[in-house]
């Protein structure tokens, strides 16, 4: 009894000496994004994460928008879409409905949160020019002003991957059970691409994935780790862009033949029914 105790009393000591430089998650780490940095986050954090950078190039924000409100919801949230928090806040930025940020159910829908987010940060007068925290904490008024700098390296990382700035950056190992397969998920999976990043003409008909034809190379890549962040929850199997492949099996990006995509769209196929 007295070890225990005593080991307890020593766990505890660590924790609160290392204190803010522990990192999140600390368990079930399942996608690597490496992009003058390395980040790992588990699978409902890095579709969150994507989600978030798709609504702000969406709005037109420059990227140090998108840094700021990642380091914001990871400081909040940790990068989870929460039921609850202090007070009555909820969702990734961990609005509050009593100070009019919306009702639970629209805070706890990401693209509504974050759309929120961006628009307040638009309101604060140059924050384009403040220090990461200062520029969150304009818009979170939070208890904690100094707490969201430590995230912003790994929101750089996640910012340069997820806005098409880095080429098979985003990789992620999916379970072998999908949680959606065939034509549902290849219609989610095309309605949710539409919705975080606005794209017309996409086909939500087609039950074995999808075809998406970028402006841009860097465009390209934006759909590209979209789609491979969104892969645990949306079935998707492969994706392909260029002469570089994602697949589930293997959980990472390796070369293929580029003829083989000679229109140079961004490819994503689905797991099939069964």
């Amino acid at each position: 009894m007295v070890l225990i105790l005593v080991a307890v009393i020593a766990i505890w000591l660590v924790v609160r000496q290392v204190g803010d430089n522990l990192t999140l998650p600390l368990v079930a780490r399942k996608c690597t994004v490496q992009a003058d940095g390395r980040v790992a986050l588990d699978a409902d954090q890095m579709a969150n994460a994507a989600t978030i950078a798709a609504i702000g190039a969406k709005r037109g924000m420059p990227e140090r928008a998108v840094v700021v409100a990642l380091a914001t919801a990871y400081q909040e949230s940790g990068l989870r879409n929460l039921a609850d928090g202090d007070r009555d806040s909820v969702g990734l930025f961990q609005q509050r409905p009593s100070q009019g940020w919306g009702t639970p159910a629209q805070i706890r829908d990401p693209r509504y949160a974050a759309n929120r987010f961006y628009a307040a940060l638009k309101k604060v007068r140059g924050w384009e020019e403040m220090r990461v925290t200062d520029a969150a904490q304009r818009v979170q008024r939070s208890a904690f002003p100094e707490a969201y700098q430590k995230w912003a390296d790994d929101s750089e990382v996640l910012s340069r991957a997820l806005l098409g700035d880095a080429s098979g950056a985003v990789a992620c190992s999916v379970g072998r059970t999908p949680v959606m397969h065939g034509a549902a998920a290849a219609a989610q999976l095309t309605r949710n691409l539409v919705l975080d990043w606005g794209l017309k003409g996409t086909d939500p008909t087609d039950p074995t994935g999808l075809a998406v034809t970028p402006g841009d190379q860097r465009d390209g890549w934006r759909y590209a780790h979209w789609l491979v962040s969104h892969a645990q929850d949306h079935g998707v199997k492969r994706v392909r862009f260029g002469d570089l492949e994602w697949t589930a099996r293997d959980g990472s990006w390796g070369r293929v033949d580029g003829r083989q995509n000679p229109a140079g769209q961004v490819v994503a196929e689905v797991f099939n029914e069964g």
